[in-house]
């Protein structure tokens, strides 16, 4: 029987990244602080760190998936830097056309659940001892969506309307990834 392990969901730009709108090239991608301290210490203490991003730019035309895997190359080189490595990214490259952002229009393009769960089955991760960080209500609602034990909004990318809060409620509002790491670490384990 194989054991479940906990993960933390990353979000990517606004959340490990500055946000940039669309990042079609490796040379605009660059690390917010305290990221890489943040995501030794959550697989420090078990957690796989996997992103889950959506990145439209891809179905949009901005850019090839040649493009975007370069882009990840970079995000693994400067983390690596700092001796973390990744557990996985995962991404949905499909383009909305809804003009409501927390419109479900692709299984896997948050705020649908269908990259963690993907995540999970391949991974074998346990869900609801696992926790989702993002910067947009999207990223709460995969989360939440996913089964996820809890969900942290950070406020280091786009600004959120909180006129929208009630959508996604509830869920933790926090600085950065470093205070949701501290958050996470707090928290006891259930199992």
């Amino acid at each position: 029987m194989t054991t479940l392990k906990p993960a933390v969901f990353l979000d990517r730009d606004g959340t490990l990244n500055i946000d940039r709108s669309y990042i079609t090239a490796p040379e605009h991608l660059q690390l917010l602080p305290g990221v890489a301290a943040a995501l030794k210490q959550l697989q420090g203490a078990g957690f796989a760190c996997v992103v889950v991003t959506n990145q439209s730019a891809v179905g949009r035309g901005m850019m090839s998936d040649a493009d975007l895997e370069r882009v990840h190359e970079e995000l693994n080189r400067q983390l690596a830097l700092d001796g973390v490595a990744l557990d996985a990214i995962y991404a949905c490259t499909f383009a909305p056309t809804s003009n409501d952002p927390l419109a479900v229009e692709h299984p896997e393009r948050k705020p649908a659940p269908g990259l963690l769960l993907r995540a999970a089955a391949e991974l074998n991760l346990d869900l609801a001892q696992s926790w989702m960080i993002g910067d947009t209500l999207r990223d709460i609602l995969a989360g939440q969506n996913a089964g996820c034990r809890g969900c942290i909004l950070v406020r280091t990318g786009q600004a959120v309307d909180e006129r929208e809060f009630h959508r996604a409620m509830p869920f933790v509002m926090l600085d950065d990834l470093q205070a949701a790491a501290h958050f996470i670490l707090k928290e006891p384990r259930t199992k």
